[in-house]
């Protein structure tokens, strides 16, 4: 999966930027991504609009990111605007799994 395609899917609701998690050995998906808003309102919107959608044949897990300080195996969140899903721990926020492994920091999969 490509940013760019997770950027689209999103775009109606607002995403101003998608970023998809790699593997830093192998180069391939971690299997979660995040997606950045404006504001509130239309991450939830996204968020109600398209949970559970389908994203290049799989279908979309989307949850806000936790925020909070720092832990265990990765940063602390940076704001309610963005989504996460996948795996638990820190991170910036993402968009909901599709597939693939779940993350320490959530996302897309």
């Amino acid at each position: 999966m490509r940013a760019a395609a997770c950027l689209q899917h999103f775009s109606p609701y607002g995403a101003q930027d998608a970023r998809i998690v790699m593997e830093r050995d192998t180069g391939r998906s971690r299997g979660f991504g995040f997606i950045t808003f404006a504001d509130q309102t239309a991450a939830q919107a996204a968020m109600d609009a398209l949970n559970g959608s389908d994203l290049g044949g799989r279908p979309l897990r989307i949850n806000f990111a936790a925020s909070g300080g720092p832990r265990a195996g990765g940063g602390g969140g940076d704001g309610f605007d963005r989504f996460s899903g996948g795996g638990g721990g820190g991170g910036r926020g993402g968009f909901g799994s599709f597939g693939g492994r779940g993350g320490g920091r959530g996302g897309y999969g």
